[in-house]
């Protein structure tokens, strides 16, 4: 860390880095009720029907939109809320920037599968879910930058 680089201005840092991860985790939050919402649909919408490459209700009613019955899109809200509530509830504990880090490359790695399934399997893509994509690639970033930052102090 380099002299000019005061305690305060890292903490200031940190705590905006915080409310950038609480605010992606809300927009996840909302992207993944959006996407159950159309799970749970019965008839056909056109929200993200863009012809055969673009279309959320194929994703979201197929038979990869649930794990153990429970669909990926409740997963994404408790997973989001999770995320929510570490980096406002929780953030002055010291191991909140490992616990971040952990819990955003796990729903990385899920968005990762699902596209993987939607790419080669379905051959259909959901706005909705790469939405929800690019948040955990941004909250897994920011992350990984609070645990930088943490091992610096260290």
């Amino acid at each position: 860390m380099s002299p000019a680089m005061t305690d305060a201005t890292m903490s200031n840092a940190v705590r905006r880095v915080c409310v950038a991860i609480a605010v992606l985790a809300l927009a996840g939050i909302a992207v993944s009720s959006l996407s159950l919402h159309h799970h749970y649909g019965t008839s056909q919408t056109t929200y993200c029907d863009f012809g055969e490459s673009f279309n959320c209700d194929i994703v979201n009613r197929s038979i990869y939109s649930t794990v153990l019955g429970v669909p990926d899109a409740l997963i994404g809200i408790l997973g989001y809320a999770g995320l929510l509530a570490l980096t406002t509830l929780y953030r002055a504990k010291a191991e909140t920037p490992a616990m971040l880090l952990i819990a955003s490359v796990a729903g990385l790695s899920f968005a990762l599968y699902l596209t993987y399934i939607e790419a080669f399997v379905l051959a259909t893509w959901c706005i909705l879910c790469l939405s929800s994509l690019s948040l955990m690639v941004l909250i897994t970033g920011l992350s990984s930058f609070l645990v930088a930052n943490a091992m610096r102090r260290f």
